[in-house]
């Protein structure tokens, strides 16, 4: 902040989801549920106006689901109408916009067996590994191509890495 500006009182309380767009809302939330350790917390079912203002499309028929974990919370979006647009990745690193979320693992071999049972995909050749610092991370999928990170590190895992 320059010196001499004026500080305005922030008006933003905090963030309240993230929106994920789903091609099976029942597949999407049982592995966001059963892999991920995402609780259930309401749905949201909306069709046509006010709803099509706001997301600018239309006709608008769709179908959430909202989960949280460590309190943050997604929101899995599954549009009957008007479909879902876009190919199932994996999503291009490089693509403007959410690029990934990324989640600290224990165990990183039980979890890659959990993403491909419950639809995801591992990307094998993203997998690094430092055995100095006994760390590993790689990318894998959901069932629709959105990447997930997956970081086993030692240490407190409310730390980023470098922290």
């Amino acid at each position: 902040m320059r010196p001499g500006a004026t500080v305005w009182p922030m008006p933003v309380q905090r963030l309240s989801h993230i929106g994920i767009c789903v091609s099976d809302l029942a597949r999407s939330t049982a592995f966001y549920r059963d892999v991920l350790g995402f609780r259930e917390r309401t749905t949201l079912d909306v069709a046509g106006e006010p709803s099509e203002s706001l997301l600018g499309i239309a006709p608008v028929a769709l179908h959430a689901v909202y989960l949280e974990r460590d309190g943050t919370r997604i929101e899995l979006l599954h549009f009957e109408q008007p479909g879902v647009d876009g190919g199932r990745g994996p999503h291009p690193i490089n693509r403007l916009g959410l690029t990934h979320l990324s989640f600290r693992v224990d165990r990183l071999t039980d979890v890659l067996a959990a993403i491909t049972t419950a639809g995801g995909r591992v990307l094998e050749e993203s997998r690094i590994e430092n055995e100095r610092y006994r760390t590993a991370a790689i990318f894998v999928t959901d069932p629709d191509g959105l990447r997930i990170e997956l970081l086993q590190t030692p240490g407190d895992p409310d730390l980023l890495p470098g922290e």
